[in-house]
């Protein structure tokens, strides 16, 4: 009742907000945090889609940087080699099939993500290589961090559908969808458990 009538003068009152912030911690069933899942909400909103990080996944100590980048729907990706070996970065996943032939040192390729989805990344030379870029087509989407936590700002107000995404989440397609009530003013808290599962072999060398 106090969310109806909050956002009935939200649309009374010009100039009130009527926006919540919507703070989500994703951990295991053994109370572990997951880090590096992506937490998104479907609302309304306008205009571009800009995020406040680099749109950049370097190669680094024979490993991608980050291990998983959200990207808005249109975003041009810059692929910088900072090894001191070439790489071969290619993608065979229906969002987004590419190939980046051999390039070295200080060099730099540019890839243009425009359909909404999962694009897994490899390497030709290296295979343990192995990261995300994950393309979206809504503003409120965030990253959890290693305490398991992601902030989105901004929500506006009433039920939606959040969901989240990791690599080896168990679950259909890696994603879970649970309903959240975002506030019109201040915010709410919601708590994923879900079980993941192990880590590809050619990847032990990460810890999740």
């Amino acid at each position: 009742m106090r969310l109806g009538v909050l956002l009935l003068l939200a649309l009374l009152t010009p100039g009130l907000a009527f926006a919540g912030d919507v703070v989500v911690t994703v951990r295991t069933p053994q109370g572990k945090p997951v880090a590096d899942a992506v937490v998104t909400i479907e609302a309304p909103h306008s205009g571009p889609i800009r995020f406040a990080w680099p749109y950049r996944m370097a190669q680094h100590n024979l490993q991608f940087d980050p291990f998983v980048l959200i990207v808005p729907v249109g975003a041009d990706v810059s692929f910088p080699n900072l090894d001191t070996v070439r790489h071969h970065v290619y993608s065979f996943s229906p969002a987004k099939r590419f190939e980046l032939k051999l390039y070295g040192r200080d060099e730099t390729r540019l890839v243009r993500f425009d359909k909404p989805g999962v694009v897994d990344l490899g390497c030709n030379i290296h295979d343990q290589m192995l990261a995300y870029i994950v393309v979206v087509d809504t503003p409120y989407a965030a990253l959890t961090n290693a305490a398991g936590e992601a902030v989105i700002s901004g929500t506006p107000a009433g039920a939606r559908q959040l969901k989240v995404w990791h690599p080896f989440l168990k679950a259909a397609d890696s994603q879970l969808s649970v309903d959240v009530s975002v506030p019109a003013q201040g915010e709410t808290r919601k708590t994923i458990v879900t079980a993941l599962k192990p880590a590809p072999d050619r990847m032990r060398m990460r810890m999740y």
